[in-house]
């Protein structure tokens, strides 16, 4: 394996992990800045007011990403496997 494919192959790992990750990730953010500001306002400091709604807001996510993310782990494991297969 020359060094131009293990560099081709990390950026494909970055990118698969972004794009499995990235929505999540970021849904979780928005849904914990809307809330810590809604605390803040309210002067509510209920500990599962934090997480129930990130959970649902993440589960939807996840339910409406799932095409994507098997899609892109499908693509990466057929890159690899030609890989190993070309030796």
């Amino acid at each position: 394996m020359s060094s131009s494919q293990v560099i081709e192959l990390t950026e494909a790992t970055l990118m698969l992990v972004l794009t499995v990750c990235g929505p999540l990730l970021l849904t979780s953010l928005i849904v914990g800045v809307f809330i810590g500001l809604f605390q803040a306002l309210t002067q509510i400091q209920e500990t599962t007011l934090t997480f129930v709604p990130k959970l649902m807001a993440m589960g939807l996510v996840f339910l409406l990403m799932l095409p994507t993310m098997g899609q892109a782990l499908n693509g990466f494991m057929l890159k690899l496997s030609d890989l190993i297969i070309t030796g």
